[in-house]
């Protein structure tokens, strides 16, 4: 028996169809793969989508059920995302501290890597995707040489499709880290999105032999 879709991942792929976040045809991905969907979080770019897309990543981050003491962008696509998730939540009543990174160090004024919260007790990280999970890899590291401890990943999208063995970037992380990763919507979702929408359908079948070649479960 299937599991019905939260209506906040429905709502999520409407609203990233709707902004041309989320669009269907042939691209090329970085791995070189060539894809019938893509996701560019990107175009995400006025206040109104901003303050929209905050909203689903507070309402993945309560459904999970995971706890933590602040939040963490890292640069540069994560620091926005962080920020604007900090907002939805301070509204709902959950008013958590948010730091990110610089890409380099600062040698005046405050110094240092970290810009606002210092980094304690557990720590999500927000961003928008884990591509080959080596943005990741260093915010764990970077927190974890703060003194506190990662929580959990949090992401917009997650595609379910191997990297370079037989797991996903995602899969890889959590094993190698042990770190949850929690994503608004994944590949199954898209599925079930794409099914209530006729005028999707010419690319169902294209995005279900992509998953056969390359997906996991």
């Amino acid at each position: 028996m299937s599991v019905p879709v939260p209506d906040f991942r429905q709502a999520f792929l409407d609203f990233s169809l709707a902004q041309g976040v989320l669009k269907f045809g042939s691209f090329v991905t970085k791995s070189g793969r060539n894809t019938p969907y893509f996701f560019n979080s990107g175009l995400f770019n006025d206040g109104e989508s901003l303050r929209c897309l905050g909203e689903f990543y507070a309402d993945a981050y309560l459904a999970s059920g995971i706890l933590c003491d602040q939040l963490f962008g890292p640069a540069y696509k994560g620091i926005p995302l962080a920020a604007a998730t900090a907002v939805a939540l301070a509204a709902r009543g959950h008013n958590l501290p948010y730091s990110f990174n610089r890409k380099e160090a600062k040698d005046h004024g405050e110094g240092g890597t970290i810009v606002g919260a210092p980094l304690k007790g557990r720590v999500l990280i927000v961003d928008d995707v884990i591509t080959d999970g080596g943005a990741k890899r260093e915010a764990i590291d970077l927190i974890k040489a703060h003194g506190a401890q990662p929580a959990a990943i949090l992401i917009a999208l997650d595609r379910q499709e191997r990297g370079r063995g037989e797991q996903s970037p995602v899969q890889e992380l959590e094993q190698e880290y042990g770190v949850r990763v929690v994503a608004i919507a994944a590949l199954d979702d898209l599925f079930t999105f794409m099914r209530g929408r006729p005028e999707l359908a010419e690319y169902l079948p294209k995005i279900e032999a992509y998953r056969e070649a390359y997906g996991v479960r």
